[in-house]
């Protein structure tokens, strides 16, 4: 008897996932990119993991764990009270900006407790991306100053929440007393290209401080 093969209602056929596509570097060793190794701090809650994700072309390596009682007492969820995660060591991608540049982003995590980790993940690292909050620019402080404190170049990004104030550069850059030097930004961290343009930023920046 013949066999027949029919389609079976409610089967759902196998889907094959496409495979990266490859970049030209990595197919051609003797066109090997720079490598650049950029740093993404801020508070707890300010979106680093969010920003991490929105422009990373692999996917990103992610610490999070689930927030318990214990944490109620030291982290502020009265700005985000649908935060129900958070990073405990660090957040990883890649982003290939050119042929002959790729970004490797490290997240760092935003409460004190974790900030022993800081000297390990910013070693090697071109510059840092600040991420702010306006509702709580006090948070960014620490990062502002251990950034300062070690000569690392760095840009503010205001990650601008949904239902919150907009307030112009100028008047973040007041607040926080930021070098006229230092690039202040507003950006959604949810949108590749916003995050695309304060990384750019970042680039330029720390070549002007840098060169060499």
């Amino acid at each position: 008897m013949d066999s027949v093969v029919s389609d079976a209602v409610g089967v759902t056929p196998l889907v094959v996932e496409p495979e990266e596509e490859l970049k030209s570097w990595q197919t051609d060793r003797t066109r090997a990119p720079a490598a650049t190794k950029i740093v993404v701090a801020g508070g707890f809650g300010v979106g680093k993991t969010t920003l991490v994700t929105a422009v990373s072309e692999i996917t990103p390596l992610q610490t999070e764990a689930l927030m318990t009682e214990a944490s109620e007492a030291t982290d502020d969820l009265s700005a985000t009270p649908g935060k129900l995660t958070t990073t405990v060591a660090m957040d990883f991608g890649r982003m290939t900006l050119d042929d002959d540049l790729v970004l490797y982003l490290f997240g760092t995590p935003g409460q004190q407790r974790f900030w022993f980790m800081w000297d390990d993940l910013v070693r090697g690292a071109i510059g840092a991306v600040v991420l702010a909050d306006t509702r709580r620019l006090k948070d960014c402080f620490p990062a502002l100053d251990y950034f300062e404190s070690c000569g690392m170049p760095y840009v503010v990004a205001v990650n601008h929440f949904d239902g919150s104030e907009l307030f112009e550069p100028q008047d973040v850059r007041e607040a926080l007393s930021v070098p006229t030097h230092v690039p202040v930004m507003i950006m959604d961290a949810r949108r590749r290209i916003s995050v695309i343009e304060t990384l750019l930023a970042l680039v330029a920046h720390a070549l002007e401080e840098t060169p060499e």
